[in-house]
């Protein structure tokens, strides 16, 4: 079987990739510094990110090893039907930055157990976030190393182990 290994030229489109992300990142940090933020100013980009940088990050945070694999197996086991996800998860973000995220913004609520904590109480809200936490540890983050490894290793060569370690 004949096997097409990374080049040179893709480590180095990766590594400008990497560089200028780190920029970008470097560069809003710096700008808005300041001493007395607080981990909700870190949290929340103290309000100062682009509409295309927030854009970019829900997009990357639904992008990972278990879509590139997982969606690409189903599309060629399905055809191009699996796509109609990702279509309404895009449709549903819409309706909620429209509907639902100017009730949130106005009433300061920034995360789901913040939420169930002015909902109902501070104990239904830690029993969520406990809850969700073992669930992505213990089944999610797993299975996300172990195929970003695989497709790491499938293109580079590297050991599967070294990729997840790294």
């Amino acid at each position: 079987m004949n096997h097409k290994l990374l080049d040179t030229k893709d480590y180095i489109v990766f590594f400008i990739y990497f560089i200028i992300v780190s920029a970008y990142g470097l560069y809003v940090y710096n700008r808005k510094k300041t001493a007395n933020a607080g981990s909700k100013d870190y949290f929340l980009a103290e309000g100062s990110l682009t509409w295309w940088a927030i854009g970019a990050s829900l997009i990357a945070s639904n992008i990972s090893a278990e879509q590139m694999i997982g969606m690409s197996g189903s599309g060629f086991k399905l055809g191009l039907a699996i796509s109609a996800y990702e279509w309404m998860s895009a449709a549903t973000l819409i309706v909620v930055g429209v509907f639902f995220m100017p009730v949130y913004l106005k009433n300061k609520i920034f995360t789901m157990p913040q939420f169930l904590s002015e909902r109902y109480n501070k104990k239904v809200a830690m029993i969520m976030a406990v809850f969700w936490l073992m669930l992505y540890i213990v089944v999610n983050l797993m299975s996300i190393l172990y195929l970003g490894a695989l497709a790491i290793s499938g293109i580079s060569g590297i050991r599967v182990t070294f990729c997840i370690l790294a």
